[in-house]
């Protein structure tokens, strides 16, 4: 497997010019005196040397160790204590969070480049700042003072980390049915009893402490997910001077085996009378979890980006070394017994559709994180309203069609190296098995769809589509005369059209049919995921239209090649998708259920 090796000219390409990222910070009062290209630039260096050299050698050996299980008590992969360590003393655990209590306040932007690097080091290591990250999104937006002057500064160094504690045995997607109890006493605090599963680095030996959020539910607490209230519940007892205390009675069952991502663990939670407190108010546990999932899910969409990255990396190192046969224009290396495998349309085919895919969930990715930058920073109502709709809109698509691609893409960089592929030791196939969970965990595929279908567009009647079809729409007028803009403005015009169409047609069925809303939403997140890409390569060849000539001439002309494969080679994807949707319900519903 390569090493990998941070795509920071990519993501310059991104950040800067796709999106001019220092405009939107300068325009923001919360970034203004923050960041500015030159600090963001010097972020991105740095934690590109940090991963480069400290995380992802760890990847290999750290999915053939595992982490280990022994009465109660979890050791992280060998290397992972002490490349946690320099992670957390570069400050690069606090560096979205608030800086009141010693985050660096850095812009979603800037962060999600990190992260990309970060996942794509090893996914399994960089579960373990994502959940601490989460917490803390969770305990700084609806903790009480006091509880944020406590914890906070510890989790955003890096001493303390975090754990979200959500799902149950019998309680995944629907939590209003969660069992885990939550008992008030006289001074304040709360006794958590019950058993939480697949909770990420729940336990582990890289920090001094870990701070978890559970989910529980008082005794008068109303049916369903209206009951449920969020705790925080401290591995270790703190004490008033910060100092750490007794163990609270808390401890890890057992650790999942699992298929991928075999470096982090995922633990069994058993909470016997732990002492918590409550984070926000009661019963609105589930509103404060849903602070930190849209930043959360767009990571889950990154990690599979990371994945899919490295996958590439690999793929092309291999395809530019590996001789196989010769081309079919003819002998390209004739002191050799065969040309690369490069030389042949079926490789080039995987490889481009790794890259087009790659690259416009990297762009896609920073848009959404834009949105997020708008909904937190800005002083200006209308446009964090109208940031909020996109965040809500383009969040189940950022999760879900990233993470859906990234697999395909994955096992495109499995296919290229043949059946070496398929031996662990090339590094391939735990990529592949790696990335799968991110179509599983933070809500699965399928109910980010359902949440995009219905929720998020048939719900408001279309009010949230609207916002990112008529920003889709100005793009696309504004760009109607540039000639050299026709080949990537035209089909985007007539995708844009047919997405409205197709959407005008699903939540019109749905006034009718019940199951119209399950039955069209995993096309159409896809449909949607397809558009959207489109919106992101036209973007970025504008750019590079724009640079043609210059001193940086190749790479401008690649992404040019890209979009143009995307366009003519992807693209038309939408077209059996569209057929598919408007088909109804009738053909999923018609068989009855005992005759599977």
């Amino acid at each position: 497997m390569a090493d990998y090796k941070a795509p920071l000219r990519d993501m310059r390409f991104v950040l800067n010019e796709v999106f001019e990222a220092d405009k939107l910070w300068a325009s923001l009062p919360g970034t203004q005196e923050v960041v500015d290209p030159d600090t963001a630039d010097a972020i991105l260096e740095e934690a590109a040397k940090l991963i480069e050299q400290e995380v992802a050698p760890l990847n290999r050996e750290s999915d053939e160790q595992g982490c280990q299980w022994n009465d109660g008590v979890v050791t992280s992969p060998e290397g992972f204590k002490e490349a946690y360590q320099a992670f957390c003393e570069g400050g690069w655990n606090g560096l979205g969070g608030n800086p009141e209590y010693g985050g660096m306040g850095m812009p979603k932007t800037l962060t999600a480049q990190v992260e990309e690097m970060l996942q794509a080091g090893s996914m399994s290591f960089g579960l373990a700042p994502m959940l601490t990250a989460g917490a803390c999104l969770s305990l700084d937006a609806h903790g009480s003072d006091e509880l944020k002057e406590k914890y906070l500064p510890n989790m955003y160094s890096g001493v303390w980390s975090g754990a979200m504690d959500l799902t149950e045995p019998h309680a995944g997607t629907d939590l209003g049915i969660i069992r885990t109890k939550a008992t008030e006493n006289a001074d304040g605090s709360y006794d958590i009893t019950g058993t939480k599963i697949f909770i990420t680095w729940g336990e582990h030996d890289m920090a001094e402490n870990i701070i978890h959020l559970v989910l529980a539910k008082l005794p008068d607490a109303p049916a369903g997910p209206k009951g449920i209230s969020l705790f925080l519940v401290p591995k270790i007892m703190v004490n008033e001077d910060g100092s750490l205390g007794e163990h609270n009675s808390l401890s890890c069952g057992s650790i999942e085996k699992k298929m991928g991502i075999k470096g982090s663990a995922t633990c069994v939670m058993n909470f016997d009378n732990a002492k918590g407190w409550l984070v926000g108010e009661v019963n609105q546990g589930l509103a404060c979890m849903f602070t930190m999932m849209n930043y959360e899910r767009l990571v889950v969409g990154i990690q599979a980006l990371g994945a899919a990255e490295h996958s590439y990396q690999s793929a092309i190192e291999y395809a530019r070394d590996r001789l196989q046969s010769r081309s079919p224009e003819g002998t390209q290396n004739p002191e050799k017994a065969a040309d690369p495998i490069i030389v042949h349309p079926d490789v080039r085919r995987m490889l481009l559709t790794m890259r087009a895919q790659i690259e416009g969930a990297r762009a896609f990715s920073t848009y959404v994180a834009k949105w997020l930058d708008i909904v937190k920073f800005s002083d200006d109502a209308d446009a964090k309203k109208e940031a909020e709709a996109m965040v809500a809109l383009l969040t189940p698509v950022a999760k879900a069609f990233i993470s859906d691609k990234a697999l395909e893409v994955t096992v495109a960089g499995q296919q290229i190296f043949g059946g070496h592929g398929f031996i662990r030791e090339w590094g391939q196939e735990q990529l592949v098995r790696d990335v799968r969970i991110t179509q599983i965990y933070e809500g699965a595929n399928g109910i980010q769809a359902m949440d995009l279908m219905g929720r998020k567009v048939v719900a408001n009647g279309g009010k949230f589509f609207d916002v990112f079809a008529n920003e889709v729409q100005a793009f696309v007028d504004a760009n109607a005369d540039d000639e050299a803009m026709e080949e990537f403005i035209e089909p985007l015009k007539s995708e844009l059209d047919n997405l409205k169409s197709v959407t005008a047609e699903v939540i019109a069925e749905a006034q009718d049919d019940p199951n119209a809303i399950g039955a069209a939403a995993n096309d159409y997140l896809h449909l949607f995921g397809l558009t959207a890409y489109a919106y992101m390569w036209a973007k970025m060849a504008k750019v590079a239209l724009a640079n043609e000539g210059s001193s940086d001439s190749d790479f401008y002309e690649s992404k040019l090649k890209i979009a143009r494969f995307f366009f003519q080679r992807q693209l038309p994807a939408t077209r059996a998708l569209s057929v598919s949707i408007l088909a109804g319900s009738d053909t999923l519903m018609s068989l009855d259920a005992d005759l599977f």
